[in-house]
């Protein structure tokens, strides 16, 4: 059996998962009475993934086509899971860049087709959705094009092969003029394009880890390509590690993939990608070896992580009441779990029990993990997001970001003043189609943390924003933050119209009547910058006069409503968000108002 290996790249929305689908399908994947129950988005099978549209954990999938056997792996589209891209790069043979043919190259595509590219993979470039009324092909194959170029694509890499195609349409072709109603041109480009895997069978085994996943019945799994050798099941083998240190093991399960199940085979050879079970201790990035020649295959390497959020045990007065686990044992053995398949995080413990520092790639990544924890039945406490500093010859290093903005026209000027008071440097400013520009900045990462929020009511939520690491540069000096105080419930009990009607003149509100409060609970903005407290479970002192017109129904705007990105996005440093199964709440770090003032006296000396 002939392999080749693919990997996918494309931004989010641009039909990725859609057009793989329709691969497997027309590939065979699926038998025909499968064929009615097929979930749409098959790759997506992470729940959070198939709400947000987004690909976290790349998917591998097979597909047959004449005598060859196509490994397809599904890559995420965000810079934040960066440590996942580098490792399927070292997996596949070249990739298949996806661009929607109305918006051309995102960002989130560049950080992905950087690291191809700089990995040596010539791209097959598809341009997909081209049925579409408003899909513009010639100028996004232009605008690829110059994207290779400032990636310093070389000379091979810039003649890219083109296939314009319609996940949704079924269709793939050459040119397009050509008339086609079926996958096979893209199919014919992945044979004639994707080199064949390097690796000798007869040559000792050596087997590269790229991802960890775990299966209940068998335990840890290890997926990856065979570099070199035949693997087969039962073979003993010896496990290298990062340290160089060897441990013997021995293969109990081995899979292959047939579409997208995992299947029990007897043997597989060099180039081949599949998962092997049995072996305990594997980390990702060490080589299973022959147990008589064990030779190391290089290590990977993975960007390191740019932003960290102290992780705590609820202390909240509502702890406990909404979630299964409290503890910062549960929370410690969760966070490792979770480092054991996703190397670009890390979990520091600190000098106090209750909480811990977690590293990762971004913001995205850390709100994922901590919503993945909430439906796990988590209680967690979590801290504002704080960039990592690089130390250098005694100068401060910040990691940068590249923002690509779509805004109305109308819009721009205000985007541009507030990127420039975050430390913004605008690289490109192209008028567009349709009355919206695109604006590029190179700006600090820590910028970019609460911009989000205020970026969607700048632009009435007509903006997009879209950013991913570009590089470290010299700290670009203080940036303000939100300037508006907070209103603060002064007493525990649920919250009553009477009382919000009464305050929210004072700013604005974040709760309905009826919802549970403490002491030190965050319920609204104040419309100054200053902190006010409020008691918002105050009822109405009951007379037995009337006085006209003041016992009406209460008309009471409504509230501020937070998703967890939005809210991490929105607290001040001496602020927490609590966490829960069932609610996202904001609160001071310091409950009681002294506590607060003690703190504040601190600071200010």
């Amino acid at each position: 059996m002939k392999i080749k290996n693919i990997a996918i790249i494309a931004h989010v929305d641009h039909g990725k998962t859609t057009l793989v689908d329709c691969l497997l399908r027309q590939g065979g994947a699926f038998a025909s009475h499968e064929l009615e129950k097929v979930e749409e988005r098959v790759m997506d099978s992470n729940d959070i993934e198939r709400e947000r549209g987004i690909t976290i954990f790349s998917k591998n999938a097979s597909v047959r086509y004449k005598d060859y056997k196509i490994n397809i792996v599904d890559t995420p589209g965000h810079a934040d899971f960066g440590g996942e891209v580098q490792r399927i790069m070292k997996m596949v043979d070249s990739v298949v860049l996806l661009v929607d043919a109305f918006e051309g190259p995102m960002p989130q595509t560049k950080y992905v087709l950087k690291k191809a590219l700089e990995q040596g993979h010539r791209p097959i470039v598809v341009v997909n959705k081209v049925d579409k009324s408003n899909a513009r092909p010639e100028d996004v194959l232009y605008m690829v094009y110059e994207l290779f170029i400032e990636l310093n694509a070389n000379d091979l890499q810039l003649e890219f092969p083109v296939v314009y195609a319609s996940g949704k349409g079924g269709f793939a072709k050459r040119s397009l003029e050509e008339e086609s109603n079926d996958m096979t041109p893209l199919f014919e480009a992945i044979l004639e394009h994707v080199e064949d895997p390097e690796g000798d069978a007869n040559k000792p085994m050596q087997f590269l880890i790229t991802s960890i996943a775990y299966d209940n019945y068998v335990g840890k799994l290890a997926v990856g390509r065979i570099h070199n050798g035949i693997v087969k099941r039962n073979q003993e083998v010896m496990l290298i590690k990062r340290d160089g240190k060897m441990i013997k093991g021995k293969i109990s399960v081995l899979y292959g993939y047939e579409g997208l199940k995992r299947v029990e085979i007897q043997e597989a050879y060099a180039g081949d990608i599949v998962c092997i079970a049995g072996i305990e201790d594997i980390d990702i990035g060490e080589t299973l070896a022959d147990v008589n020649e064990p030779i190391a295959l290089p290590l990977i390497d993975i960007d390191e992580p740019t932003l960290a959020m102290t992780f705590m045990v609820n202390d909240s007065p509502f702890a406990g009441k909404e979630g299964k686990f409290v503890t910062s044992r549960h929370i410690w053995e969760r966070l490792q779990k979770e480092l054991q398949t996703n190397v670009s995080m890390k979990v520091e413990a600190t000098d106090t029990p209750d909480a811990f520092v977690v590293k990762g790639r971004g913001e995205l990544q850390l709100s994922i993990l901590l919503e993945n924890m909430r439906r796990e039945g988590f209680e967690i406490q979590v801290s504002k997001p704080r960039v990592l500093m690089k130390e250098e010859d005694g100068k401060k290093f910040e990691p940068i970001e590249m923002a690509l903005i779509d805004v109305d026209d109308s819009y721009t000027g205000v985007v541009i003043e507030k990127m420039g008071i975050r430390k913004g440097e605008m690289v490109s400013m192209i008028p567009g189609t349709d009355g919206y520009t695109r604006l590029e900045f190179k700006v600090p990462a820590r910028g970019l943390i609460g911009f989000r929020n205020e970026f969607l009511t700048d632009t009435k939520g007509t903006g997009i924003l879209n950013h991913s690491f570009y590089d470290y540069e010299p700290h670009k000096g203080e940036i303000p933050t939100r300037s508006r105080g907070v209103l603060i419930a002064t007493e525990p009990g649920v919250t009553v119209a009477y009382a919000l009607n009464n305050i929210q003149d004072r700013g604005t509100l974040f709760l309905d009547p009826g919802i549970p409060v403490y002491e030190g609970m965050i319920v609204g903005e104040h419309s100054r910058e200053n902190d006010l407290v409020v008691n918002v479970c105050k009822t109405k002192k009951l007379t037995n006069m009337r006085a006209a017109g003041s016992d009406d129904a209460v008309k009471l705007a409504p509230p501020r409503r937070f998703t967890l990105e939005q809210a991490l996005d929105y607290i001040a440093d001496d602020e927490l968000v609590e966490v829960t199964p069932e609610n996202i709440r904001l609160r001071k770090k310091y409950l009681k108002e002294g506590e607060r003032r003690k703190y504040e006296k601190k600071n200010e000396e």
